[in-house]
């Protein structure tokens, strides 16, 4: 069960984190919009299936490895995990570390899979 304490640090977070909705995040797919997708989740979760163009970075290696994918502030990131909370503390991260257009997946990857079935 998650800590209250959890909960509200992400519900704090999400103060300075923007959120996108996943027909926005389709739309900027399908018009071939320059956008970075990654998948916070443990390596077992993304290894099972991930939103198609996502590479996965889980939560504790992105601030180290997010060189590997981009190191343009500028560059739009949209971040996922199960449900929000954890890409939600992955996008602030990005922001404290100067990235400028970080957002996150609002309903995460269940959201993705509620819609696509997958």
């Amino acid at each position: 069960m998650t800590m209250p304490e959890f909960k509200q640090l992400v519900d704090e977070l999400k103060k300075d984190v923007q959120e996108i909705e996943l027909d926005e995040l389709e739309k900027m797919q399908a018009n071939g919009e320059d956008v970075v997708i990654i998948d916070v989740r443990e390596s077992q979760d993304s290894q099972q299936s991930m939103i198609p163009g996502a590479v996965a970075i889980p939560r504790g290696m992105l601030e180290l490895n997010i060189d590997q994918v981009t190191s343009d502030k500028d560059k739009t990131i949209v971040l996922y995990c199960g449900g929000g909370s954890r890409s939600a503390l992955a996008a602030w991260m990005l922001q404290k570390m100067g990235f400028r257009n970080v957002l996150s997946l609002a309903g995460g990857f269940k959201a993705w899979r509620d819609k696509h079935g997958k």
